[in-house]
């Protein structure tokens, strides 16, 4: 009998030349395979038996495929979502979003919130979960992403979650006291690690020559979008913090920056008046 124990060490050192975190990702793996969370695993599972079906997931894991697309599910601030092909993969950076909004409010609550490019619904429903008296609406362009985003809407915000097919904030007429979006901003031309460009979904990551088209369409919506006393805030690429803040400030705003666990500039937190 080959041990759980034994099986991680020996995927850990062979996913080591794929991946940036390759004991966590034989974890999750193994975990899956077992039907139990990574922890029930790691506490009280070491000694028995690898699943067979592990071996499966470990060939997709070693051919580049994303560990949430194997696994379905994606850990996000304080929520877990469901996630999957067409879909972009949440990352601990857009966390930076959640963390500027709860400075921001302090004791207060954002009562209503929109995020803008939700994708599975990541922001907003981190957000509500934050806020559990706030209510919010998600927009994305994407069929697939917002299918994504309306079952983990049932799941974790009930009725205070509504998901719409939508361009940015075209044709929205509300104001909200938070906005949250995370765009794409990744230039055309960029080489990306090959688990992200050969399965997420480009239209979620790349914004034109310079990856600030995207950024050129929000800037000038957002005024309209923000209540009084209300705050937008951005996820941007680490070295576009100028060109953003600039795109923003053109169209009125007073902008901030927040930085990631990494010490990168992240999060631009723009009001208005």
């Amino acid at each position: 009998m080959v041990s759980i124990a034994a099986v991680l060490s020996e995927a850990a050192a062979q996913l080591s030349a794929i991946s940036d975190t390759p004991r966590l990702d034989a974890e999750l793996l193994l975990a899956h395979a077992l039907g139990c969370s990574r922890e029930a695993m790691l506490l009280g599972k070491l000694d028995e038996p690898v699943p067979p079906a592990f071996h499966a997931l470990f060939a997709r894991r070693m051919a580049h495929e994303p560990v949430a697309y194997i696994t379905g599910t994606r850990a996000f601030w304080t929520i877990d979502l469901a996630v999957g092909p067409g879909v972009l993969i949440p990352r601990a950076d857009s966390e930076t979003l959640i963390e500027a909004a709860v400075a921001y409010f302090g004791d207060r609550t954002p009562a209503t919130i929109l995020d803008l490019g939700t994708g599975p619904g990541t922001l907003l429903l981190a957000a509500l979960a934050e806020w559990s008296d706030a209510m919010g609406l998600g927009v994305d362009s994407s069929e697939a992403a917002l299918d994504y985003a309306r079952r983990n809407g049932d799941r974790i915000a009930s009725d205070r979650a509504k998901f719409r097919l939508g361009d940015w904030g075209v044709g929205i007429d509300a104001r909200f006291d938070l906005v949250l979006c995370n765009p794409p901003y990744v230039e055309a031309d960029a080489i990306l690690d090959a688990q992200v460009a050969a399965y997420e979904p480009g239209s979620a990551l790349y914004a034109g020559a310079d990856g600030l088209d995207d950024y050129r369409r929000i800037a000038p919506q957002l005024p309209g979008l923000v209540a009084p006393g209300g705050v937008a805030i951005l996820e941007m690429g680490h070295t576009q913090r100028e060109s953003v803040t600039a795109l923003l400030e053109v169209h009125g705003a007073t902008v901030a920056c927040r930085r990631d666990l990494g010490g990168r500039p992240r999060a631009l937190i723009a009001t208005y008046g």
